[in-house]
């Protein structure tokens, strides 16, 4: 029994150890993640199909056209909607249901999702509500279903971020995970309905930026991605979302010419994109109807859209793909083709926002790929012009949407994926860049920031760079230490001598137990006094090692979500030092910044440079540089004294006020800063 306990005990630790690691805690969080994910997904897609036949089908008869990989003929001739005049009707109904669930359920599922899940990721420390994810997909269901003008990754990308964030929660993340966590189930819920999922994890970490990158998250991402991808996959199958596009090759460098103008072209439907749709969603804000007959009014009005043109409404990736080929392109008349864009711009903006509940990446990409199809159609005649309409479709779908979502590279990869053919790449980039250049700071992802700094999950760190040159050690506040045999009452008294309203009860090792707070010891020895501490120390889920600089000691802090976490010295068995807190680092803040402390660009990994003013307190001050007695490996470059900078050597004197230029081993800094700026 003795040796089953303790082989018990010895799994137990090396299990808390291995999940506690940052690759196989990302492994096994991003197949849980992932796992989940592509379950959401096959759910929405189900929900998805079984209301177009239900709504979409049995009230209008109509069945637009599926892309091959997702079971459409591919040659078929189109059949318009046997009874037109239901389209409004059908489009109302739908904005109706999708109004009655977000309005009463959870408002934050109106609109495209995608930007809610950005908001949650800035601003929110990741955390979404349960109940989006139902909500979020029953009522996309209704919008799309009814053919409603909407795409099927903005909800994805919420239910995989909010299946993300519950699971961190639930596994008690703090909010750096948790934030990890719901960019990665965005990407696992895009790369699975795409069947992208290289494309997918790329998207999470580029669309929460204008100009950035989140690359915290890729390797969540991918873990996440590819496991959401093979349930997906499993239940449907693999093929790419677009067949028939193996033979599409770039041929001749001339034809980059042409690219870079059709980049240009989709540059401009790009920011006539997200201004119709922002400009439709700012007039039905200012609509004075009930806020739940908002998007009843919008699919009315696609619905009328629709009976004039249908190839406006619902998915439409069937559309793209009858553009791809000549035979099939040839079908659409060429006004048609030249009102399609515009059409589809139209009933997005009516559909989604008036209030419905749909994605804007899947619209945008069929916006962009009849750009294409309606430039072949304008220009295959002129000499060198591609041959075929595929490559321009498909480039087309790439730098409309890559440049507006900000988010170029997991386009690149997203649309090679779901086309199977990754020999136009060099095209869609030129392309893509045009449009990206042309497009500039317009997104339409309004919660997108420009950089980490912006972002409430990073400002703090790129807000106060000189945290990075400050070692935890310096920033320390009181804290007291209980001996684990200590009763309640002992433990009361030696909390209340010291002033302090916080301790710790550690071992008589020195190992740290656990934590109390005067609240806690208070409340147990109300019951029983005399019971041992350690019956209510609660468990100290990490701690600070006292040379880890104080941007990294917030982040740790922060991702635990507490007010302060102990301080140790790993070089001395693990001593404890103090408390780190907010308090505590202002004060440290504060210090530096007084004697004008600066990092400087570091030489290398191993060697950090600074600046500092000798303060009155600097030990140093007065004394010879040879006799200042620096750690080891540390090397003062250059001294500022009366504006004039001056190599050192052992014979310098010290003088408060002189401006050091330093060089040290980045391990040595707390000591280097205590010998130059005192305690």
């Amino acid at each position: 029994m003795a040796a089953t306990a303790v082989l018990r005990r010895e799994t137990g630790r090396r299990l808390r150890r291995a999940s506690s690691q940052p690759i196989s805690r990302a492994i096994w969080l991003g197949v849980l993640i992932g796992l989940v994910s592509g379950l959401g997904a096959i759910l929405f897609s189900e929900a998805i199909i079984f209301a177009t036949e239900h709504l979409l089908g049995a009230a209008a008869g109509f069945h637009p056209p599926e892309p091959l990989g997702e079971g459409g003929p591919g040659s078929d001739a189109f059949d318009a909607p046997d009874r037109l005049w239901v389209l409004p009707l059908i489009l109302g109904f739908g904005g109706l249901m999708s109004g009655i669930l977000v309005y009463y359920l959870a408002p934050e599922a109106e609109g495209h999702g995608t930007d809610a899940a950005i908001e949650a990721f800035h601003l929110k420390g990741g955390r979404t509500r349960l109940r989006v994810i139902p909500v979020k997909l029953l009522a996309s269901a209704f919008t799309i279903g009814s053919g409603g003008a909407a795409g099927r990754e903005g909800p994805t990308a919420q239910i995989g971020g909010g299946f993300g964030s519950f699971i961190a929660d639930r596994l008690n993340l703090g909010a750096i995970e948790r934030r990890k966590a719901l960019a990665a189930g965005m990407g696992a819920g895009i790369g699975a309905i795409f069947r992208a999922p290289l494309g997918g994890a790329m998207m999470a970490a580029e669309v929460m930026y204008t100009h950035d990158f989140e690359a915290d998250v890729i390797l969540l991402g991918l873990i996440s991605s590819i496991v959401a991808y093979a349930v997906f996959g499993s239940y449907y199958d693999y093929s790419p979302m677009f067949g028939n596009t193996a033979d599409f090759e770039f041929k001749h460098a001339y034809e980059l010419l042409y690219y870079a103008g059709l980049g240009a072209v989709c540059g401009l439907m790009g920011i006539l994109y997200v201004r119709g749709f922002y400009g439709t969603h700012a007039l039905f804000k200012r609509l004075n109807v009930p806020w739940i007959a908002k998007p009843v009014i919008g699919g009315v009005l696609a619905g009328c859209i629709g009976m004039v043109i249908p190839e406006s409404i619902h998915v439409g990736y069937g559309w793209v793909q009858r553009s791809l080929t000549v035979e099939q392109l040839a079908d659409f008349s060429p006004w048609l083709l030249l009102a399609l864009p515009f059409a589809r711009i139209a009933t997005t903006s009516l559909t989604v926002g008036s209030g419905g509940s749909g994605g804007i990446f899947g619209p945008g990409m069929v916006i962009g790929g009849v750009t294409g199809a309606l430039a072949f159609r304008i220009f295959h005649d002129v000499p060198g012009f591609p041959q075929e309409p595929g490559p321009v479709v498909i480039i087309g779908m790439i730098a409309m949407f890559g440049s507006v979502s900000h988010a170029p590279l997991a386009m690149l990869l997203m649309v090679g994926e779901m086309t199977g053919n990754l020999s136009l790449l060099a095209p869609a980039m030129v392309a893509v860049a045009v449009a990206t250049l042309l497009v500039g700071d317009i997104t339409i992802y309004k919660s997108q920031v420009p950089t980490r700094a912006d972002s409430n999950a990073h400002r703090h760190r790129f807000a106060f760079p000189l945290l990075s040159a400050l070692p935890a050690q310096r920033a320390v506040s009181p804290l007291p230490q209980i001996p684990d045999d200590y009763s309640l009452l002992q433990a009361i008294s030696v909390v209340e001598s010291s002033g302090s309203t916080q301790a710790v009860v550690v071992a008589a090792n020195g190992t740290l137990v656990g934590d109390v707070s005067l609240e806690s010891l208070r409340a147990g020895a109300a019951e029983n006094a005399n019971q041992p501490v350690t019956a209510i120390a609660g468990r100290i889920p990490s701690t600070i090692p006292a040379d880890m600089p104080l941007d990294e000691a917030l982040d740790r802090l922060t991702a635990q979500e507490r007010r302060w976490l102990p301080v140790v010295d790993q070089h001395d068995r693990g001593r404890i030092l103090g408390a780190f807190d907010a308090a505590a680092l202002i004060r440290s803040y504060r210090r530096a910044v007084s004697s004008q402390v600066r990092p400087l660009t570091p030489v290398d990994e191993d060697v950090s440079t600074l600046e500092l003013t000798l303060p009155e307190a600097s030990p140093v001050a007065g004394l010879r540089l040879s006799e200042a007695n620096l750690p080891p490996g540390v090397r003062i470059l250059t001294v500022e004294r009366d504006g004039h900078v001056t190599p050192p050597d052992g014979s310098t004197l010290l003088e408060v006020g002189d401006r050091l230029t330093i060089a040290l081993p980045a391990t040595t800094s707390a000591r280097v800063l205590t010998r130059f700026l005192g305690d």
